[in-house]
């Protein structure tokens, strides 16, 4: 019987539980996943959780991890086999800056794009240019490197492009033909890759009592 195993409380198609779990896996470890629905998060998440979001991460010892991007430090502490980690001060400021940008002021216009029925302030046109100003930013530094931190995948590109990933089902029309050729095709390997479409297999909704599932 397994036992001890981390437990993470995850909902699919969350780009936060998305980055979680994409570090999870590629650091080798193993969990008991807890699929659940945001609208019915259950008490065991909410007592050791109460803000009641995804993803969070119990450990054996008792610790909980309520933040994505704690996460995906405490999966690459654990195993970094490609070195996603940046080395010098200069790359953990460069990425902390980005990913700073992500979850906030991208994140803020992405949730407005996305409804923008619900923000009838401006067009959902008026919300996307905001986006785009941080797409820019991706796509210039596309230009320069492989990846968004360097020439190969790290840290920086499983945070962000679930994010893109979302930007870009809002209007996939307008996006194929939007001025990212970079930024398109670096979102198309990441999906086509084996890392995210493991982490993206689809589980039952977990209930307490259930059998433990096991991820990766």
């Amino acid at each position: 019987m397994i036992t001890e195993l981390p437990v993470l409380y995850s909902f699919r198609r969350c780009p936060y539980a998305i980055r979680a779990r994409m570090a999870i896996g590629y650091s080798g470890l193993t969990v008991e996943l807890r699929e659940v629905l945001l609208r019915e998060m259950p008490m065991t998440l909410l007592q050791c959780s109460p803000k009641g979001t995804v993803p969070v991460l119990v450990l054996p010892d008792g610790r909980v991890l309520e933040e994505s991007l704690d996460i995906v430090g405490w999966a690459l502490a654990q195993h970094d086999p490609d070195h996603w980690r940046p080395v010098t001060a200069v790359q953990q400021a460069d990425l902390l800056a980005l990913l700073d940008e992500n979850d906030n002021r991208f994140k803020q216009a992405l949730d407005r794009y996305k409804y923008a029925g619900r923000h009838p302030e401006h067009p959902a046109g008026y919300y996307r240019a905001e986006c785009e100003r941080f797409l820019d930013t991706l796509e210039q530094r596309l230009a320069r490197h492989d990846w968004l931190c360097g020439d190969g995948m790290g840290i920086a590109d499983i945070a962000i492009f679930p994010f893109v990933r979302q930007f870009a089902q809002v209007d996939t029309v307008w996006f194929m033909q939007s001025p990212y050729p970079r930024l398109r095709d670096r979102l198309d390997r990441l999906i086509r890759s084996a890392l995210f479409a493991g982490v993206m297999r689809k589980y039952p909704q977990w209930h307490a009592g259930d059998t433990v599932t096991v991820f990766p």
